[in-house]
């Protein structure tokens, strides 16, 4: 009697976790180091999940979300990924913030063969030179954004830019994607400063007085989160920023504008998040059910988690709701998902999405206590990626 209870018993654990009645997604981030992006891109991933899960969820199985902190860290991002496979039995694997730790999962994704999106990394090697056929990305890219602010910073007429950044993979693509694009929009264009201190380790102090040595007429910031605040505290302090152009990636993000409260910088060409006053009818929808469920307003990060399940959602659906590496991989290419920025598209030749950004100039806004986004517009990322062409001298062969 035993052993007829016994072997359906170790048959059901085996199952993979469809069979059981849900599909597992497994997602990895930096929870602890980037709190102030992940913790609302979590919710947004929660909103999601809830609102698939009741529409019927995928050909009738339930959305479940395991998360796990890579703690930002490569080997940890790695090791959670193997873990969420065989000890969570996962059925598809999304996630990652930062840069380098987005690049390790793209790789763990070619070496075991598995689906893997990453919702939020920028860097361009992740669908270009380091790009492989199970990664997808999500997120606009580094190139893209900066292109998008490249396309406004020529307008300035500015000759003597400097430029600040973090040291790692997203500061150095974005500063080599903005110096690139910017010579060939303007040939007699001079760089004559350069500032790259560690990530989260800025000596604000000392970027800034040799950023004031050079006497830019413009500056391209690319910090963020924690070194963005006292870059802009310490700038407004030393009068860095008086009568001069100031063109930020990230900026407006009110993960990142909002803690500057009063210091919040004014007359920046910026990217962000405007959520108070976008009026289209799909972010209407969203703000409204985010709103009602977490009693808070949302944060960029917010759409970034809610996009990457929806995302995930919509590739199931294509697939008859099978996790199946292959069958994702074909569901992804040229896949479509509405989002509250509007319809997005996974391009098949690089695996790029095409969500793109709103970018405007910063404003302070009494009402609201903190800086805002104003006059601005959305920069769909169709329209600033490179031609198939170029993806295809950037993209290795073998990634396709």
């Amino acid at each position: 009697m035993q052993m007829r209870w016994t072997l359906p018993l170790l048959t059901l654990a085996a199952l993979p976790a469809w069979a059981q009645g849900v599909i597992k997604i497994g997602e990895i981030n930096s929870y602890k180091a980037q709190p102030a992006f992940l913790e609302p891109y979590k919710k947004g991933m929660e909103l999601a999940v809830s609102q698939v899960n009741a529409a019927g969820g995928i050909a009738g199985r339930k959305l479940q979300l395991v998360t796990r902190d890579d703690n930002a860290n490569p080997g940890d991002a790695v090791r959670a990924a193997e873990e969420l496979y065989t000890r969570e039995k996962i059925d598809v694997l999304t996630g990652s913030f930062l840069s380098h730790v987005g690049l390790a999962l793209t790789d763990y994704a070619r070496q075991k063969k598995r689906f893997f999106l990453a919702s939020e990394p920028l860097t361009d090697k992740i669908v270009w030179a380091d790009g492989n056929r199970y990664t997808f990305r999500l997120r606009g890219s580094t190139y893209m954004q900066t292109a998008m602010l490249v396309e406004q910073a020529a307008k300035l007429h500015k000759k003597r830019w400097a430029i600040v950044y973090p040291n790692y993979e997203y500061g150095q693509s974005a500063a080599a994607t903005f110096k690139k694009l910017m010579k060939e929009r303007q040939p007699d264009i001079e760089f004559v400063a350069e500032q790259a201190p560690a990530l989260g380790k800025i000596d604000a102090g000392s970027v800034v007085q040799a950023l004031q040595d050079a006497r830019p007429d413009a500056i391209f910031n690319v910090l963020f989160a924690t070194d963005l605040g006292k870059f802009v505290r310490e700038g407004n302090t030393r009068g860095l920023f008086k009568d001069r152009e100031v063109v930020g990636l990230l900026t407006a993000e009110p993960e990142y504008l909002d803690p500057l409260k009063k210091e919040a910088p004014v007359g920046w060409t910026v990217t962000g998040y405007p959520w108070y006053s976008i009026s289209t009818p799909e972010h209407a929808a969203f703000l409204k059910a985010y709103q009602e469920r977490f009693k808070e307003s949302p944060r960029l990060g917010t759409v970034v988690g809610y996009n990457a399940i929806q995302s995930i959602a919509a590739g199931l659906r294509k697939t008859g709701g099978s996790a199946d590496t292959e069958k994702l991989i074909a569901a992804f290419k040229g896949l479509e998902v509405d989002t509250p920025f509007g319809r997005i598209t996974y391009r098949a030749q690089d695996h790029q999405s095409t969500m793109g950004a709103y970018v405007g100039k910063t404003a302070y806004d009494a009402r609201l206590g903190h800086g805002v986004l104003v006059d601005y517009r959305y920069a769909d990322g169709k329209d600033y990626q490179p031609s198939d062409e170029d993806v295809k001298k950037l993209r290795p062969a073998a990634a396709n």
